[in-house]
């Protein structure tokens, strides 16, 4: 049976789990419920746990609606993260009030050694929030805070195909203080397999601990992290057949304090230090055959936001100071391997009620200037009328971004990877229109957009030579996002629906194929149900269907895809705190490569047991 037959017996299938809306009955008053009381990774994912490996931030964005995941071997191991059609290196992170990045490359973005546990779900902000809040990120920020810590002792295990065993531990107390309470939570969790494919191999450990305290309108957390990990797989980041690996070392400390009132007004700030280590081996084989690539980057700096309202009017604010190093054994063809990072952004806000609803209009800009490059001015603009649970907005924002050092600093005339040390500042200019609301039982929100991006740092490759290339690209974006959720007593429905539109103008450079800007889905459906089945029973069902832009670098899977995940937990009403999981990841053994060239990984099975005091 060819893959296109597959595809066809499968899309029925796939149409009927979006279709399970039919047994979600309306919801009474009576029915609304919250969000389960697992840990939620993610608000709009069902499966809250990784089939092969430990959990990390990413595994709450595979099936994210307004988040795309590309991965190689498995999501934790590397995973670029893109936003309405950018890169992976033009999207953020941002954790309370800090925005972190990664100087050598983008594809460490998400190398953050912080359990999910002790951060709430994510939120993606676009356009004017990305704006104001982002820091060197051009299409969007996934920002978190961190959680309230309630006393709890949770430990946890599971096993799987391909040799696949994880553990875990997560603990935390509680104690009053006068008027406050301090708090401290720890977590230890481990994960190794042989891979689903050769030469995929794993093994990954992580240790975090945080302190808290709270007042009755404050927040202080200060958190330290590190993780370990050890990863392989054939064509790993090339496409010539080696089975590559990757060593790497992260290392996190943040101060982090929050401050509201409940009133409209709020304030963060945060400290921060970073550093990550990484050993790549173009073959695995032979260690250092091709040139040592051996790297790390230090980041360390302090930010600042919030939000100042009163009288019908408010100041959005933040301030971010990043200082940047690296050490390396490749990356030294550059004119600089350190620099330091400013962003300002003033966002001014005004209501007035009108037309029986809340008129909002916002303006101001963002100030970015660094000591390699020049600043730059980038304008804000927005306004949003609001009327009981619907809304409607138009806005337009700037920003802007340098690029790594693995594009400035690799030599531009040999080797793999080969850099362009004359890549300058890229700028992003959003112009969007979006709406929410409730209609029947159902929250929807949608938006239509158009991102010029100019200058975007590339990667790019031409047949005969063996490599790839950093080169600047002008970037047209289009699209259209669809979000439609639904949540009652006994099942919860999240979809979502994308349509991307791209040219590219490179602006005379000799380009064969784009691993990453032209690497993108014209047509994404995501389906994200859970239905609550009684007796402790509930079975969870991510999925995705996709339509994605030809690549002539794209070796099997064809240019459409069916992904799906599957989680059975049962939770026994008379063993209180236990909880049995059997996961199943890529259900349908779907072979299409999200990273041009990099094989996908097979289908992955885990049975798991949890226990929670």
């Amino acid at each position: 049976m060819n893959k296109d037959t597959i595809n066809n017996n499968l899309r029925p299938w796939f149409l009927a789990a979006i279709a399970g809306v039919l047994v979600c009955p309306a919801p009474s008053v009576q029915a609304q419920t919250a969000l389960p009381d697992f840990a939620v990774v993610s608000s709009r994912v069902a499966n809250q746990t990784s089939v092969g490996t430990m959990d990390t931030l990413v595994s709450g964005l595979r099936f994210q609606p307004r988040v795309d995941v590309q991965s190689r071997n498995l999501a934790e191991a590397q995973a670029d993260i893109a936003i309405r059609g950018g890169l992976f290196e033009s999207t953020g992170f941002r954790i309370g009030a800090a925005a972190l990045g990664d100087a050598q490359t983008g594809h460490y973005y998400a190398e953050l050694p912080v359990s999910p546990a002790m951060l709430e779900a994510p939120r993606v902000e676009t356009g004017l929030g990305n704006a104001v809040h982002g820091f060197n990120a051009t299409a969007g920020t996934v920002s978190y805070a961190w959680r309230r810590i309630l006393p709890t002792v949770e430990v946890n295990a599971a096993a799987g195909n391909f040799g696949y065993n994880r553990q875990g531990l997560y603990a935390a107390a509680v104690r009053r203080l006068g008027n406050g309470e301090a708090a401290a939570d720890l977590e230890w969790a481990r994960s190794e397999g042989d891979g689903s494919r050769p030469a995929g191999d794993h093994d990954f450990d992580r240790l975090a601990a945080r302190v808290q305290w709270r007042g009755a309108m404050t927040q202080t957390d200060l958190f330290a992290g590190y993780q370990a990990k050890f990863f392989g797989w054939p064509n790993l980041y090339t496409p010539f057949g080696f089975n590559e690996s990757e060593n790497l070392q992260t290392a996190l400390a943040m101060l982090n304090h929050r401050w509201a009132d409940g009133a409209g007004n709020e304030f963060s700030a945060a400290a921060f230090w970073r550093r990550n280590k990484d050993d790549y081996e173009f073959n695995r084989a032979v260690p250092g055959a091709s040139n040592p690539f051996q790297h790390t980057t230090w980041q360390r700096g302090f930010a600042l936001s919030g939000r100042r309202a009163g009288g019908g009017y408010a100041l959005n604010y933040s301030a971010n100071f990043s200082r940047e190093r690296l050490e390396s054994t490749a990356l030294t063809f550059g004119r600089y391997s350190g620099r330091t990072m400013t962003k300002l952004a003033l966002a001014p806000e005004f209501t007035h009620e009108w037309g029986g609803g809340v008129l909002t209009g916002r303006g101001g800009a963002s100030y970015d200037d660094s000591d390699r490059t020049g600043a730059v001015l980038s304008p804000l603009l927005g306004a949003e009328w609001r009327r009981g649970d619907s809304a409607f907005y138009a806005e337009y924002s700037e920003a802007t971004q340098l690029p790594s050092f693995t594009a400035l600093n690799s030599n531009a005339t040999a080797g793999l990877f080969r850099g362009n040390p004359n890549l300058g500042r890229s700028t992003a200019r959003n112009l969007e229109f979006g709406a929410k609301g409730a209609v029947s039982s159902w929250e929807i929100e949608a938006a239509v957009f158009r991102r010029l991006d100019d200058d975007l740092a590339d990667w790019t490759f031409r047949r005969g030579v063996v490599a790839r290339t950093a080169n600047a690209v002008d970037m047209r974006n289009t699209g259209l996002e669809l979000l439609a959720a639904r949540r009652t007593a006994r099942c919860e429905i999240v979809l979502g629906y994308t349509w991307l539109e791209k040219r590219g103008d490179y602006g005379g450079a000799l380009v064969d194929a784009s691993f990453y800007a032209l690497n993108f889905p014209r047509h994404r459906l995501t389906a994200a149900v859970t239905w609550r089945l009684g007796g402790g029973f509930e079975l969870r069902s991510d999925n995705e269907y996709r339509v994605q832009q030809a690549n002539p670098l794209r070796t099997a899977g064809g240019n459409t895809a069916i992904l799906s995940s599957l989680g059975l937990y049962y939770s026994p009403p008379r063993l209180s705190g236990w909880q049995f999981s059997l996961l199943a990841d890529n259900l349908w053994q779907s072979d299409f490569q999200e990273v041009p060239a990099v094989p996908a990984a097979r289908r992955q099975w885990a049975f798991g047991v949890s226990r929670r005091w």
